[in-house]
């Protein structure tokens, strides 16, 4: 088994914040994260698929290939947006980095060609803090 890992970075603003709380409790919590007027990141996405290499290229995937995927599928979607208000796959949840991750998972599972899997999304919100996700594995 092969892993191969594409980073992609974008800059995306939004809030956090949970409506059945009060101000103060958001703020207690979130911190200047919960600020009304939003704050951004610029995010830095790895993305690594795995499977055995293809016989005629040596490649577990191409890379370039595996670029424009997450381009169309991701960062055209959220770079320079609002997650709480411009992203679609981001509607109706909480706009945390893991949630953020899961989503993306989402977005790119179904672009993934037959023996192709994804394997990890790793999002860097800051340098120093940064989530993982290997899917659905309860």
């Amino acid at each position: 088994m092969i892993y191969l890992t594409r980073v992609e970075n974008f800059n995306a603003a939004h809030k956090l914040s949970n409506p059945a709380w009060s101000k103060e409790k958001n703020e207690e919590v979130f911190g200047k994260c919960a600020n009304e007027n939003w704050h951004g990141h610029n995010y830095e996405l790895h993305v690594t698929v795995k499977g055995d290499p293809d016989p005629e290229t040596g490649f577990v995937f191409n890379a370039k290939t595996l670029g424009v995927i997450i381009k169309d599928q991701v960062t055209e979607k959220i770079d320079h947006r609002n997650l709480n208000m411009d992203v679609d796959f981001m509607a109706g949840k909480f706009t945390s980095a893991e949630n953020l991750a899961i989503g993306i998972w989402e977005q790119l599972t179904p672009h993934l060609p037959a023996g192709v899997h994804l394997h990890c999304i790793k999002l860097y919100e800051t340098p120093r803090i940064y989530v993982e996700y290997f899917g659905n594995s309860k």
